[in-house]
């Protein structure tokens, strides 16, 4: 089995691509908000089109993606690199101090209104961070803080504004999880979120009205009030971060009450189109309803919530499995919206790279682009025939892949783990034009497919 993939201009992980495509966001209905959302660096992105933010390289990209994947191992390494144990839930995984993962690898934006009146904000998402915060003022550019697209966030022009004193429950739940920065001269809460390229962002742990869409707002809303930033990681034209994470100050858990503890989103297929955010679970039934997803369960550490596994038990190529073993993938395998490229354990990665180049005989090898080293010459063509690539989970889900997420830039869209023993991970390329739903509150992970 094959499909085609027609091959942009630049045919790269960050395509040269000048217009915006139509896209179709759920409507926000039975329970459920949504807002669209788009590829940082691309014509739908909200961010100014003029700020001047560059796009990385195809290598920079993937040197950034390999930090994260190494930092988030790191955050695991008092297990040996295992996720999850048998009961999805590991006893041996150790509490960093350092929290969040690499900034400048997050690559989907969203708009969203702060605050009465409401200013817009245009935030990365990220599944791998549970403390959201945009810049405020005061925050002078280019010093602490990064040069920004919009209008800063001004706590004082907004009347639902308050900060949390420091003997506040919620500015407890940051010392809690590491995040705490104590308190400034008010008595006001401090809060520190330090990224694993070495950038951190500081400021006032706050709350206020987020404005989803139309009439959809999270009163309450808990946010970082950034005031100073560091490191190069916080060198772009976006307005700040929404935390999806698993632990207490994320959105997901803040908003549980009301959207059940579970959102999903569609990557779109190239940066020209867009795709969607929504926050709660499709209602059962046809459309867009929950039984039109595959399903399998989720796994998760009880001593670092932030992150949402699941269970890999096989890859198919061309329609045939390779036949590896369960204890393969007994690791896990991390499901992030901010890492860019598949990691497999060597031993899955092996076999599926001598698959897919069994499957790719009529077009000559190229040299390897960074961590991706089965790679292919598509010189002076539009169109190429790959053979299918499906992810197959336990509970007997098969995600079959979009051609857009098998292969980038030229080359196979997947990379090995450092050893045999780490979780893999699977990235925001693979999971592209695909619902992707996070039934948090009821341990399941769904796949839909063409949603976007």
């Amino acid at each position: 089995m094959a499909v085609g993939l027609a091959l942009a201009p630049s045919s790269g992980l960050c395509e040269e691509l000048s217009a915006c495509g139509a896209a179709t966001i759920p409507s926000s209905s039975d329970g459920t908000s949504s807002v669209t959302l788009s590829h940082r660096y691309g014509p739908c992105s909200p961010a100014d089109p003029n700020s001047g933010e560059k796009r990385p390289t195809d290598e920079e990209l993937l040197r950034r993606d390999q930090l994260r994947a190494d930092y988030i191992r790191r955050k695991f390494s008092g297990s040996n690199g295992t996720a999850a144990g048998e009961d999805g839930q590991s006893s041996k995984v150790s509490v960093p101090t350092t929290l969040g993962s690499s900034l400048d690898t997050l690559e989907y934006v969203i708009s969203v209104g702060l605050g009465s009146p409401a200013v817009t904000q245009r935030v990365v998402i990220d599944t791998g961070s549970d403390v959201s915060w945009v810049q405020c003022e005061p925050c002078p550019a280019p010093s602490p803080c990064h040069a920004h697209a919009g209008a800063l966030f001004d706590p004082a022009a907004s009347s639902t504004y308050a900060a949390f004193n420091c003997s506040a429950a919620e500015c407890a739940q940051l010392g809690d999880s590491g995040e705490a920065n104590g308190c400034d001269a008010k008595s006001r809460c401090q809060y520190i979120v330090k990224y694993g390229d070495g950038s951190n962002t500081t400021g006032t742990y706050s709350s206020d009205v987020l404005t989803l869409s139309g009439s959809d707002v999270v009163r309450g809303f808990q946010f970082g009030c950034s005031h100073a930033e560091l490191g190069a990681g916080m060198d772009d034209k976006t307005d700040g971060l929404i935390g999806l994470g698993g632990d207490a100050q994320s959105l997901v858990s803040q908003t549980a009450a009301r959207y059940g503890k579970s959102f999903s989103y569609c990557l779109p297929a190239t940066p020209a189109s867009s795709g969607f955010l929504t926050l709660g679970a499709p209602a059962s039934g046809g459309g867009g309803g929950a039984s039109r997803f595959a399903t399998t369960p989720m796994l998760r550490s009880k001593k670092v919530p932030t992150y949402y596994f699941a269970a890999l038990e096989d890859i198919a190529v061309g329609g045939k499995k390779l036949g590896l073993s369960p204890s393969v993938f007994a690791a896990g395998s991390l499901v992030d919206s901010g890492t860019v490229i598949t990691r497999l354990p060597p031993a899955a990665y092996a076999a599926l790279s001598s698959a897919f180049r069994a499957g790719m005989t009529r077009y000559a090898r190229a040299e390897p682009l960074g961590i991706l080293d089965t790679c292919f010459n598509f010189t002076g063509l539009d169109k190429v025939s790959i053979p299918t690539v499906a992810l197959v989970f336990a509970g007997g889900a098969v995600v079959d892949l979009d051609a857009h997420g098998i292969v980038s830039g030229g080359c196979l869209a997947f990379a090995p783990t450092c050893d045999d023993k780490a979780f893999g991970t699977i990235g925001n390329v693979q999971q592209r034009t695909f619902e992707v739903l996070y039934d948090v509150g009821g341990g399941v992970f769904g796949f839909r497919a063409g949603a976007c």
